[in-house]
């Protein structure tokens, strides 16, 4: 089945990749009207997500950002399909690092990073970094339940160098780098809920105290990884910039969770910014209500 579903959508996806950006973009009106204003997809979810962080805006307000949000999210799905065909210039031209500067100096010294970005703007072409650096690329990423699908996506990063590996992979991998001296990025997306019984760390985001996840700042400490922050902005549709904000040079040196409260302020002063560009579709604060463990990093030997 899972075959038969990829034979018969991959077809169009291919179609759909090669239409100049201005048809994409009227696909991407038509996908708007019949998500949100017919299907009204999740919107009980994003709805709730806005009411509950912005409790000081109007209704008018919040109705707002909701609809930005939708149409935001369905260009953000038209931009993903268009990578399939998109080359080289065209996605340097429409994704801007303003200071790759910041990240190359670690290459320099012959240091792998980790690099450290929220669900906001457009994080699908982040991926395009590689025509920048030498460095081998790392995505840490959850598999798709389609594993022919898992395949695309998996090569559609490929394209500009990454290799897309899982949570379980990363350690393996990471270790075996270290020991041979490989120069890497770790890219990871870490503003989502964690599992709410395997959580370390409570603390507040958008002024509401949630389970964080603490993984990447321990491999930074395990690794000694430099932590880089990618705050992506939308300049105008199609149009994205990328600026990298040095979180922390020697992450021993900082104490625990400081590096994921240093994250966490990042994203919210983006969503401050512009919070249509947020991804709330995602049940992100579903366990405030739970009590908090024991706040202490499991630490391995």
């Amino acid at each position: 089945m899972q075959l038969l579903v990829y034979i018969l959508i991959y077809p169009l996806l291919r179609f759909i990749s090669i239409l100049p950006f201005s048809v994409l973009y009227l696909i991407s009106d038509l996908v708007y009207f019949w998500l949100y204003r017919v299907f009204g997809y999740r919107k009980k979810v994003v709805r709730a997500n806005l009411e509950l962080v912005f409790p000081d805006k109007s209704k008018g307000e919040l109705r707002r950002i909701e609809k930005a949000f939708y149409w935001h999210m369905c260009d953000i799905f038209l931009e993903m399909i268009k990578t399939i065909s998109i080359s080289v210039p065209e996605i340097q031209k429409r994704y801007v690092f303003t200071n790759v500067e910041e990240l190359l100096q670690f290459e320099e010294r012959k240091q792998s990073v980790m690099l450290m970005l929220p669900h906001y703007a457009n994080w699908e072409w982040v991926f395009s970094l590689n025509t920048k650096v030498s460095s081998a690329a790392f995505g840490i990423y959850q598999p798709l339940t389609n594993k022919y699908f898992d395949r695309l996506v998996r090569s559609l990063r490929a394209k500009w160098g990454t290799t897309l590996i899982s949570t379980k992979q990363i350690w393996d991998i990471a270790t075996t780098n270290n020991e041979e001296g490989k120069q890497a990025i770790y890219g990871i997306i870490s503003d989502q809920s964690p599992m709410v019984q395997k959580a370390h760390y409570w603390a507040p985001f958008m002024g509401i105290t949630v389970p964080m996840h603490t993984g990447a700042e321990y491999l930074c400490k395990k690794f000694n990884l430099p932590v880089l922050y990618l705050k992506v902005e939308k300049v105008k549709r199609g149009y994205y910039q990328g600026t990298f904000t040095v979180l922390a040079e020697d992450p021993d040196a900082h104490p625990d969770y400081e590096i994921t409260d240093a994250f966490f302020k990042e994203v919210e002063n983006s969503i401050s910014e512009a919070p249509e560009y947020y991804f709330w579709t995602h049940k992100r604060w579903k366990h405030r209500n739970r009590k908090p463990k024991e706040q202490a990093m499991v630490r391995a030997e």
